[in-house]
């Protein structure tokens, strides 16, 4: 049996930037990722904005997985630059990893010219039973995101679940 396509989920949107944490710049990534994430058939809990520091990523992510959301997803700090520690934060969060998915956001971000996702070290994997997705910040990286994850979160999280047929 599969969910509702109307049903897939509830996600949170974690937005991990400096300036709009602190109030210098609006948030435009995180309304664009909520709104992706309600076509692709997702319940958005909200959106949150922290800066990049690894304790104020993970209690950002703990709380998603206690509060039992079906996905998180972060956005912005995988990079290579010394603020980019998205990666290293949810690495503590993670119970197993599911490398494939992140190798088809930076295989199909790059493909697609967005530099930021090809390079990214973004982690993709299960805490509990909620999945926990990091994306590059630019917007292309997160258009191109989450076309290659519309196809591949329904069956996650039908998998998860125990939606899905075997």
């Amino acid at each position: 049996m599969e969910r509702s396509a109307q049903r897939l989920g509830r996600a949170l949107v974690v937005v991990v930037d400096d300036r709009t944490a602190q109030g210098e710049t609006d948030d435009s990534i995180g309304p664009l990722v909520t709104e992706l994430l309600e076509e692709a058939g997702f319940i958005v809990d909200g959106s949150v904005v922290v800066r990049a520091d690894i304790v104020e990523i993970r209690n950002a992510l703990n709380t998603a997985v206690i509060g039992g959301v079906d996905l998180v997803l972060t956005v912005g700090g995988t990079g290579v630059a010394p603020r980019d520690v998205t990666p290293d934060a949810t690495s503590g969060v993670l119970d197993r990893p599911v490398p494939g998915i992140g190798e088809a956001l930076r295989s199909s971000g790059l493909a697609a010219g967005a530099v930021d996702a090809g390079v990214s070290r973004g982690l993709v994997g299960l805490s509990g039973s909620t999945l926990v997705v990091n994306l590059a910040g630019s917007r292309p990286a997160v258009r191109d995101g989450m076309a290659t994850l519309s196809t591949l979160l329904p069956y996650v999280i039908g998998e998860l679940s125990g939606l899905t047929a075997d």
